[in-house]
This record gives C-alpha cells, structure tokens and sequence, in this order.
C-alpha cells in the first residue's frame, strides 16, 4: 500500500544498503532439517508424499444429522443393499416398524440430494451417512415407499383394534336395548318418580332424562340414612330380587364407554387414507424400471386382502354408526345433544351406583340382623337369670 514501509522500500536510492549474507554459511546453519528431509524423501521414496496426499471423510450433510444418522444405522446391523432390498421385498422379517420409521425419518431432503448429485469427488471419500443418502437413492421416491412398509407393517393390528372397537360399540348398543331386566329398573324408576310427584305436572310423565339416573344418589330421605338409589336397591330386593343383577346382561357397556367415536372415525380415515397413498404408489412404481419389480408383486398381494379388509371395516363402521345413535333414541335422547360416549358413561355410572347402594344395604341388613341377634340372646339371659 502506499506510504506503507514496503512501498518505501521500493524506492532504491533510499533504501538502505543490507548487510552482505555469506550463503554458505546461511545454509549451514538453518537448512540442515531441510536438506536432511529432502534426503530421507530421496532415499525412502514415498514417505513424504504419502502424508500430503493422505485421504480424508468428505461430510456434505449438517454434521448433527450426519451423526444421528450414523447411531440409526448402528442399530439395523446389516449392510446398506441388504437393507433396501429387504424395504423392495416389504419384508417385516427383516426390518421392524422401529426401524423403517428411523429410515424414513432419515431420508434424504431435495437440498441434500441435490448437493449429493453435484460431488465430483470419489464417492469412497463420502461419510457413512451421506453413503446412506445415495443408497436410498437409487431407489425411485424412497420415502413414498418406506411410508408405504410402514403402513403395511401396522395394517393388520390397525384393522384388528379397529375391528374390535367396532364390534364392542354394537355389542354394547344390543346389549342394553335387549336387557329386560334394566327395561323394569327403568320402569321401576319412573314409577318411584311419578309416585314422588304426585300431584305435580311432573306426577304422570312417561319417560324421564338419562342423566336423571345420576341423581338417585344426590336424593336422600328426611331422615338422611338413605338415598333414593338405596331405596330402590331395597324395593327390588324385596319384591323383584332377580333384577339385581341386571349388570350381568352388560357384558361390553364398560369397554364401550372407554371408546370414543370420534378418534374411530379418525382412525378408519387414516386406514383410508393409507390404502389410497398404497395404490398411488403402486401406479407410480410402473415407470420404476427393474429395481421396482419385486415391490410391485409385493405390494399387489398386500393389496388384494387389504381392500377386502377395508371394505367390510367400512360397512362395520355405517352400521355402528347406526346402532350408536339408536342408543341415545333408546331412551328418547337425541343423539346429537346425547351421544354415544355420554349415554354409556352414563348408565356404567349408574350400574356402579346401584352396585354400591345394593351392597351397602345387604351390610346395613346384616349387621341388623346381628344387632337384633344379640338383643334377642341378651334378652334371653337375663330372663333365663331371673
């Protein structure tokens, strides 16, 4: 730069003279390693040349990711061809749905591809993880196929669970419309509730609210020893004692009030919804070539039972609709404002209450029947004294 001291240097006439070196002795002072170097590399040969021209991992991907990457595949212990044939094969022998998930977690992004498809270096160079982004690679749209395994993988537990949701839900519907032991409960309470009233507008009604059940322990007597729902309990004990065990005819209501319809329906939309992705990816691995061949025949077999599966969970699925909101009609409640879920908490809340109250009086009855005992044995000793 100018003004700069080696600007000024420049300018010979007043630069100052340097000393004269003696060269010789230069040399024979500092470049002894040097001159050594250079002949071990002479006389050994390639020693030196190695260490410059020594070949190092070349990483292209984001080194955390490389690195997690590179835990994932220590984990499926197989080589990288072995493992995307076992994914072309839908193989679940070979991988788990653990694994396929950490594939597809793992798959290259359309940067990463892209940068991989531009190094002009050896590919011997790449790291683990990026080796693992060219295998997956070579495969047309990877990650369409991994979500096709997985989907594969869970499709018999999905549709089983489903099914036997399904299958509690109208269990539990024919349960309750055909017990006519909780019919005369129901008739029981009404009447209980009519003779109450007697005398109101409320004295002769036909029918009653659901959630009314809940209140037969909220209503106690004056004496405040007893509730309606005990009352009952005892009324049936008395005259009809075969209605107590009227839970017995409910075999499905608890499992049923644990479901609920709304996840159902979101989980035969993804059942849906994954077939369809199947299919698609089924047509676009036609213009796949050789290396698709064997996932295409796999992927048509799996096909052929699933959309039967699919197909009979669909018809299952319209008529629980049906027998769910027949419930709620049952007992004169709409289905919208009392839905499934809300008429099965319901009467599971007040099987239990009716349990509760009907245990509660054999005990009050018994310890009676002891109290009266005794007073009878005391009453007789001291007549016996006497």
């Amino acid at each position: 730069m100018q003004g700069s001291l080696w600007a000024d240097s420049q300018k010979q006439e007043e630069q100052p003279k340097a000393p004269e070196i003696d060269l010789s002795e230069l040399e024979s002072l500092f470049s002894t390693s040097a001159a050594t170097d250079a002949s071990r590399a002479d006389k050994g040969g390639s020693k030196r040349g190695t260490s410059i021209s020594k070949s190092e991992t070349v990483h292209l991907i984001d080194m955390r990711r490389a690195n997690n990457c590179e835990i994932m595949l220590t984990k499926i212990k197989m080589p990288l061809p072995d493992m995307m044939n076992a994914v072309l094969a839908l193989d679940t022998s070979v991988l788990d749905i653990d694994q396929v998930e950490n594939l597809i977690k793992f798959c290259p992004t359309k940067e990463e591809m892209e940068m991989l498809k531009n190094y002009n270096g050896k590919k011997e160079m790449l790291g683990k993880c990026e080796q693992f982004f060219l295998e997956l690679m070579k495969v047309p749209r990877v990650e369409s196929k991994l979500r096709v395994f997985s989907f594969r993988i869970n499709f018999s537990s999905q549709v089983k669970d489903l099914r036997s949701n399904l299958n509690t839900i109208n269990s539990a519907s024919k349960e309750v419309k055909d017990s006519l032991k909780l019919r005369q409960i129901m008739q029981t309470i009404l009447t209980l509730g009519n003779a109450l009233n007697q005398g109101t507008t409320r004295g002769s009604a036909v029918g009653f609210k659901l959630d009314s059940l809940l209140k037969l322990s909220d209503t106690r007597a004056k004496n405040n020893k007893m509730t309606l729902m005990h009352y009952l309990c005892k009324l049936l004990a008395e005259k009809m004692p075969e209605l107590l065990d009227f839970h017995k005819d409910l075999h499905h209501l608890e499992a049923a009030s644990k479901i609920q319809l709304k996840i159902v329906a979101e989980e035969m939309q993804a059942v849906s919804k994954g077939l369809e992705k199947v299919e698609q990816e089924l047509t676009a691995s036609e213009n796949d070539g050789a290396i698709s061949m064997g996932f295409r025949k796999a992927l048509k077999n799996f096909l052929d039972t699933a959309e039967a599966d699919v197909r009979s969970l669909i018809s299952l699925y319209s008529e629980v609709g049906r027998s769910a909101d027949s419930l709620a009609q049952y007992f004169g409640e709409d289905p919208a404002r009392c839905p499934f879920e809300q008429v099965t908490s319901i009467l599971v809340i007040f099987v239990n209450m009716f349990n509760k109250a009907r245990d509660e009086n054999a005990r009050n009855a018994e310890a009676e029947k002891k109290k009266l005992e005794k007073e009878a044995m005391k009453e007789k000793q001291n007549t016996s004294g006497k």
